[in-house]
């Protein structure tokens, strides 16, 4: 699933364990591929799942990302949006201000960005205890955790994708 990395001068230790994990679906308007990003705790942090949720929340407010519904959309928002995707070797690197996350792709996700460009990106603030890095996630448990609970928690952005320069 991933690996992460805390950065440091902010409660990350309150985080817990982050993650990330990737999939395609059938985007509705047009039936092809779109790719998606979730990055979530296990909720593992040392004063627990809800001290880590209250963490998450701060952090993502101080970075200027909004909990919620509401799309920004780093297609348009340019150098403003505070968080990055590129996309190398087979590796999806999300970088943002406090840590940066890896996922290795799969050949699915990698020809749905090459076809879009674009990644819908989600960050939620709510725990998954159950999808645990390196531990394969069915996806009726994904398609469970990523409910209207979760996803009004969450920060959610459009995120472009970028490449090394060759």
């Amino acid at each position: 699933m991933t690996s992460q990395t805390a950065r440091s001068g902010f409660q990350q230790r309150q985080f817990g364990t982050l993650t990330v994990i990737g999939w395609t679906g059938e985007h509705p308007e047009d039936e092809r591929d779109s790719p998606f990003l979730l990055v979530y705790s296990l909720g593992d942090g040392p004063d627990g799942p809800e001290a880590g949720e209250e963490a998450l929340r701060a952090m993502l407010e101080q970075v200027g990302l909004p909990i919620g519904t509401e799309l920004v959309d780093g297609t348009a928002a340019g150098p403003q949006i505070p968080v990055t995707l590129m996309v190398e070797g087979g590796q999806a690197v999300v970088t943002m201000p406090h840590f940066t996350a890896q996922y290795p792709a799969t050949p699915e996700w990698l020809a749905a960005v090459a076809e879009r460009g674009v990644v819908y990106f989600m960050f939620a603030t709510r725990p998954w205890p159950e999808g645990a890095p390196g531990a394969p996630v069915a996806e009726d448990a994904l398609r469970a955790f990523v409910s209207e609970e979760m996803m009004a928690g969450a920060a959610h952005c459009l995120l472009p994708v970028r490449e090394l320069k060759k």
